[in-house]
């Protein structure tokens, strides 16, 4: 398996180079541990998503050429796009991160913006931006599929 192609399919906790958090007993959930815990997480995310977007500027400046041929420059252009759409992807995730890190700092973070439970830390260190408990989030999806089905 080429390296790039694994370096892509790494969670997040093991882009921020973390173990699971391990909760102790009686511990109160989104103590100050646990928040540096996410914040360690969400920032090394951040960190490598930057990266992506500045080895893409690198690449698409590098690659950029005049091809005289129409069909290898369709096919550079046709790169160039999926490349770009990425990370335009990628520019929308990198925002929510940052609106998650700023949920952390006025100490909003791991509560469902719905209800109000805990979301709980597994379902936070698999997706660290969920603003939903699974239920919520479940019954979000449903309602979107009934209006779009």
């Amino acid at each position: 398996m080429p390296e790039g192609k694994a370096k892509k399919t790494l969670g997040v906790l093991a882009i921020a180079g973390l173990e699971p958090y391990k909760e102790k007993p009686g511990e109160e959930f989104m103590n100050d541990a646990q928040r540096e815990h996410f914040k360690v997480i969400l920032e090394a995310w951040r960190n490598q998503l930057r990266q992506e977007v500045d080895r893409t500027v690198g690449h698409m400046k590098d690659e950029a050429a005049n091809f005289p041929d129409p069909v290898d420059r369709a096919a550079q252009e046709e790169e160039f796009s999926l490349e770009l759409r990425a990370r335009d992807r990628e520019r929308k995730l990198i925002k929510k991160i940052e609106k998650t890190l700023q949920k952390i700092e006025d100490d909003d973070f791991g509560y469902c913006d719905s209800c109000g439970i805990e979301i709980g830390i597994r379902r936070l260190e698999a997706r660290p931006t969920a603003d939903q408990c699974i239920d919520c989030k479940t019954l979000a999806e449903i309602k979107e599929r009934q209006l779009v089905g």
